[in-house]
């Protein structure tokens, strides 16, 4: 699926570089969509501390799609970025936007079973692939596995509502399983819930941080909508079949603001070291 996105440039022409959400501050105030999706990797970076790394770090980017995180990290914050994706697509678009004294470079390869040796990275870095992972537990261990002891984990995603603490009501379940359907996802974990799974991989130093980012992040739905109205010029670009694909997901997108508005769904963030 994501290699037909890329294909056909669509998803880049309106979400840009930076197939994930924005940020938009604490409360959130108007902006522009694609600065605040760059935005939300400069305060990713501070939250999990990377900031006070030095050049060289070496950075994991796991679930990397186009690269435009990897960029950034490694433009400017002069870290050693590979960005793996499942997606052969992903990978070359995110090769033809990378120039070559930019020090990111990108593969195909499995989160779920990394090609990577034990304690390889400094850093393990991942926006929004979680839900993606049919196995979260496996992920989890993946994501602490390469990073050397001492590393930081730093983790962006759309989690649910811990349903251990409140349940789903019914329109709260049909709610959740559309979503997962329309852009076939397995599941989503809560924030509680991937934090254990993390911590039970036995290789975290102490307890895990979390941070809930629903709200700095909650604009993103409808601005990704109005960029199809506020930009006609991709009508023209794409041709009434393109419009028509991205017609298609905003129903999606609704439900989406609707889920994370109402509760359901939390932007979750983890920051984890390695034992």
């Amino acid at each position: 699926a994501y290699d037909e996105w890329t294909q056909d440039g669509i998803l880049e022409f309106y979400w840009g570089e930076h197939i994930h959400l924005g940020h938009y501050g604490a409360p959130p105030r108007s902006k522009d969509f694609l600065q605040a999706k760059s935005d939300f990797v400069h305060e990713m970076v501070r939250w999990g501390g990377l900031d006070k790394l030095p050049a060289g770090t070496t950075v994991l980017d796991v679930g990397c799609g186009i690269g435009g995180s990897s960029r950034i990290l490694a433009k400017d914050y002069g870290f050693q970025v590979t960005g793996i994706t499942i997606s052969p697509g992903q990978v070359k678009r995110a090769q033809e936007l990378t120039p070559p004294e930019v020090s990111a470079k990108f593969q195909v390869d499995d989160a779920l079973n990394l090609s990577f040796a034990d304690s390889s990275f400094d850093v393990v870095w991942c926006i929004e692939a979680g839900p993606h992972m049919p196995d979260k537990a496996v992920f989890a261990k993946e994501l602490m596995r390469v990073l050397k002891p001492g590393g930081i984990l730093v983790v962006a995603d759309w989690n649910q509502r811990d349903t251990r603490q409140k349940p789903f009501v019914l329109w709260e379940g049909l709610v959740m399983r559309q979503l997962l359907d329309q852009w076939a996802h397995p599941e989503f974990a809560s924030i509680e819930g991937f934090a254990e799974l993390l911590e039970a991989t036995q290789l975290t130093d102490g307890t895990v941080q979390t941070a809930d980012w629903t709200q700095e992040t909650l604009p993103s739905w409808l601005d990704s909508i109005w960029q199809g109205i506020a930009r006609p010029e991709g009508l023209i670009r794409f041709g009434l079949s393109g419009f028509i694909k991205s017609l298609r997901e905003v129903p999606t997108l609704l439900l989406m603001r609707l889920a994370f508005g109402a509760g359901l769904c939390r932007f979750g963030m983890f920051r984890a070291v390695r034992s």
